[in-house]
């Protein structure tokens, strides 16, 4: 009888030491989950934490705030973050230096909900959450929702007077101008997120720096 409340007593003070452990192991981890306050944001795609530093989305990538769909993405990211506190994760600099990471609040992850929104467009890059996030951006660009509804288009319908479009290169900032009867003008479109132009005339998008597409007859 003895050695029966022995044990029963070894294994109720094993069972304590467990308890007590794993208590103090939450409290060592539990700073690490409260996260950091957001004070306010840049764009929609640049959060700034307590203690103004600034903190990029990975894979989201928003409007200039002075371009299409600037304000709009600014606006959404605010009502996500601002005066909540969020997690940073898988934070990497990027090619200036500023750190980009996955960012939550709670158990919302803030980059996809701002690709989800079509006001940020997605931006290559290398998580677990790769799939997840280009099968969204894709779907949302796809309905045309966000900045790929206002501020994309391939026929100006607020001005059908004005039909020459001013393309951006993305891998060498060339900008080109192209006219009905150039080869690619039916399949160009204008994308003013990224500050591209439609013209009412050449010399118009001469003074904007644009040149005549060489395709253009």
């Amino acid at each position: 009888m003895y050695t029966h409340y022995m044990v029963a007593k070894s294994v109720l003070f094993l069972l304590l030491c467990s308890l007590i452990l794993n208590g103090v192991l939450l409290l060592r981890k539990a700073p690490e989950k409260t996260g950091t306050l957001v004070i306010g944001v840049v764009d929609g795609d640049t959060l700034v934490l307590e203690g103004k530093v600034r903190v990029r989305l990975r894979y989201a990538d928003a409007p200039e705030l002075e371009f299409c769909g600037g304000s709009e993405a600014k606006e959404q990211l605010e009502k996500l973050v601002v005066w909540k506190k969020v997690v940073i994760d898988e934070q990497i600099p990027d090619q200036f230096g500023r750190g980009m990471a996955m960012v939550y609040e709670g158990s919302i992850l803030v980059n996809q909900k701002m690709l989800e929104s079509g006001w940020a467009k997605y931006h290559h890059d290398t998580t677990k959450d790769k799939d997840m996030l280009k099968a969204i951006a894709d779907k949302v660009k796809k309905d045309e929702e966000g900045l790929f509804g206002k501020c994309q288009a391939k026929v100006n319908i607020e001005n059908p007077k004005c039909i020459i479009k001013g393309n951006m290169d993305d891998a060498t900032d060339e900008k080109r101008y192209y006219i009905p009867g150039c080869a690619q003008y039916a399949y160009t479109i204008v994308e003013l997120d990224v500050g591209e132009q439609w013209f009412c005339s050449e010399k118009e998008a001469k003074a904007a720096g644009y040149t005549k597409a060489e395709t253009c007859k």
